[in-house]
């Protein structure tokens, strides 16, 4: 989904197409296909589509009744599957006996055309064909999605993660399997002070960080006067926004500096988080010590060397480069208070708590974001976690245990480990969720030379349409 709020919506309102292959059950050729499609838009757009229809329609009451029929048809289409009791409580209170009278097969009525005619004649004649229209589409769209599943990925990129997390906050069936951008959300609300600064950074990135003021009500300010007073006469054109063109260019500056201010703020955190916990093998992602700051050079871990886009770092002590400076740590202890303190971002994260998880079985289905991590010949790779090793179910098990653990462990240790493991699930190459050799964040900032910037997935990917690997994935999982 990737925070694109409106096209999730209409995901919903169509039910993936749904909605249109019940229109085609019902009507087959006896509706055209540009009445179809009207009566489609219609039942996702209810409001909007019958004002535009209403300005031009000579009869609106003949159009009425023959849109209520239309409707109804619909509708009793896609009630078929369920028992009564649960239709009866998805009707909207207003409507619900007259909907039910409609929408039940009454076998004691011996003009059954007309008793239903007459409902629907004064339903017209009382002024509420517009208002039960609505009721009925929305019935349809409430009906087409019986139970919603949300497999990863509610937020970054797009404008609008913190509206879909309302929408689901008040839908009637749904479950999520957590994606890594999502974790990684779950950790900056538990104050894992590196996913913090990589939350934030993306909203930088895609110009988003309206997400984080105006949606979540933190205060970004701290970070804003850090920026300008560390970066005033940086032109931080290494980080410049990804697909924005709706800021002014004071705006834009501004966002460039507070960008490249938490992006710095975040190399140094990883770096400290990859040195505290040696057992998660990621001290390729250590950076800024291999930084010679006299030759304004990279030389990576593969022992090649590369110029720098960038080369002022004001904020870097070169004798101990992932140390924050005395500004970064006050900038960062104000945004973990912000973070834990929202009201709003912690109802969004016990909602994924509640209702989601690393993976589902469902209906004989399994359903997970990312990957499994696998070994080159297909087995279940073993992967380290605070001293043990797990693979397959265990090791999602482990992972998710450690998540809740951020959330609701009592001894602070335990709280810790499992703030760190969030970032390790949004980062490691031995992640489920993220399953690539490593996340080249800073290459691609600071680096031209492309081939730096390849993220090799894992051998999942190359294996996923191997029968018997996937078949002993699903056996893994009990099915």
């Amino acid at each position: 989904i990737h925070g694109e709020y409106e096209a999730f919506s209409h995901v919903l309102k169509n039910g993936s197409g749904s909605v249109k292959r019940k229109i085609d059950d019902v009507f087959g050729n006896t509706l055209s296909r540009q009445d179809k499609q009207s009566l489609a838009t219609l039942i996702y757009y209810p409001a909007e589509k019958m004002s535009r229809i209403l300005q031009t329609e000579k009869n609106p009451d003949d159009w009425y009744k023959i849109t209520l029929y239309r409707l109804i048809a619909v509708c009793r289409r896609a009630a078929s599957k369920y028992t009564r009791s649960k239709i009866r409580k998805a009707l909207p209170k207003e409507f619900a006996y007259v909907l039910e009278e409609l929408l039940t097969e009454r076998g004691d009525l011996q003009d059954k055309e007309s008793y239903y005619d007459a409902i629907v004649q004064t339903i017209v004649r009382v002024g509420r064909a517009k208002a039960f229209i609505i009721a009925l589409s929305e019935l349809i769209q409430r009906l087409t999605v019986d139970h919603l599943h949300i497999v990863g990925d509610i937020y970054d990129r797009g404008p609008g993660p913190h509206i879909i997390m309302d929408k689901m906050m008040t839908y009637h069936s749904i479950d999520v399997q957590w994606g890594n951008h999502d974790v990684l959300w779950m950790g900056a609300a538990a104050g894992q002070m590196g996913c913090i600064a990589n939350a934030i950074r993306i909203c930088a990135r895609y110009g988003n960080l309206d997400i984080l003021e105006d949606g979540y009500g933190i205060n970004l300010l701290p970070l804003a006067t850090f920026a300008i007073n560390t970066y005033g006469d940086d032109p931080c054109t290494c980080f410049q926004l990804k697909g924005s063109d709706s800021y002014s260019a004071s705006e834009r500056e501004m966002n460039q500096k507070m960008h490249k201010a938490i992006a710095i703020i975040q190399f140094k955190l990883e770096g400290q988080l990859i040195r505290r916990h040696k057992e998660f093998h990621m001290e390729n992602r250590c950076l800024l010590h291999r930084i010679d700051p006299e030759k304004c050079t990279i030389t990576l871990p593969d022992g090649k060397e590369y110029p720098l886009l960038d080369t002022n770092f004001p904020t870097i002590d070169w004798k101990k480069p992932y140390e924050l400076s005395t500004g970064e740590k006050e900038v960062m202890e104000r945004l973990e208070s912000a973070f834990r303190n929202c009201e709003k971002l912690q109802k969004h994260m016990s909602l994924l708590l509640d209702k989601g998880g690393l993976y589902k079985t469902f209906n004989g289905n399994l359903l997970f974001h990312g990957c499994i991590p696998l070994n080159e010949d297909g087995s279940l790779k073993e992967v380290q976690i605070y001293g043990k090793t797990y693979k397959g179910k265990e090791l999602y098990d482990v992972l998710e245990a450690y998540v809740r653990r951020a959330f609701f462990a009592v001894d602070n240790e335990e709280q810790r480990k499992g703030r760190d493991i969030l970032w390790f699930i949004w980062a490691s190459p031995n992640s489920p969720l993220f399953g690539k050799d490593k996340m080249t964040t800073f290459e691609r900032y600071f680096i031209a030379d492309k081939a730096t910037h390849k993220e090799v997935k894992g051998a999942y990917y190359r294996l996923l349409e191997n029968e018997e690997v996937i078949d002993s994935l699903l056996r893994e999982f009990g099915l």
